[in-house]
């Protein structure tokens, strides 16, 4: 991959719902998934590259949830479903947990950005450039890139970084939606783009 130049100094990764259970969901046919992410978090932070980890949790009760709302409002009226976000099952994967001060931003929505601090965090350290990475493609990833976009950051979307139930899906996304927005690619030519770089 040629053309990448990524200023470490304004560029963030977010790491996006890599928690347990999710990851058990939606990575159980893919078993270099999760180390393929650790090792683009490790170069990430030997790059200097800013690294924040988006998580999904809710207070008990789901306050937070309107009923209304056809994906959270199942999740508050099953308490099935709501253990997938609660104790260890909810917590970020220790593969690819945070280190040090590295910020966590939880969620209440689909979208990073929707209800949450992230906005202003990014813009508070002059971070221009954001590489998505995280469960799924067709959630997180896809909510986060069109409002990151209309917000007009540069964007990077790590294709085999991401996953989805539907492969169908997750194709058509990273092969045709999202290069609309953002400079799609896989893991080994962002890390190749980073080393070239010299970031």
């Amino acid at each position: 991959m040629t053309g990448l130049n990524i200023d470490a100094s304004r560029t963030a990764l977010l790491s996006m719902d890599m928690q347990t259970a999710i990851i058990s969901i939606y990575t159980k046919d893919n078993p270099n998934f999760l180390p393929r992410v650790a090792r683009v978090l490790d170069v990430t932070r030997k790059n200097r590259i800013r690294l924040l980890h988006v998580q999904v949790g809710f207070r008990p009760g789901l306050p937070e949830v309107d009923p209304r709302n056809q994906l959270f409002g199942a999740v508050k009226s099953s308490p099935k479903w709501q253990q997938i976000f609660q104790g260890p099952a909810g917590a970020i994967h220790p593969d690819v947990a945070p280190h040090g001060d590295e910020i966590v931003i939880t969620k209440h929505r689909v979208s990073a950005f929707a209800g949450t601090d992230l906005d202003m965090i990014l813009r508070a350290n002059q971070v221009d450039t954001l590489i998505l990475v995280g469960i799924a493609t067709s959630g997180v990833v896809l909510s986060t890139l069109l409002h990151a976009s209309d917000a007009d950051y540069r964007l990077v979307v790590v294709k085999d970084c991401c996953t989805d139930l539907d492969s169908e899906v997750h194709a058509c996304l990273t092969e045709k939606f999202l290069p609309q927005r953002a400079t799609v690619l896989t893991a080994d030519e962002l890390l190749q783009s980073l080393q070239s770089a010299s970031v």
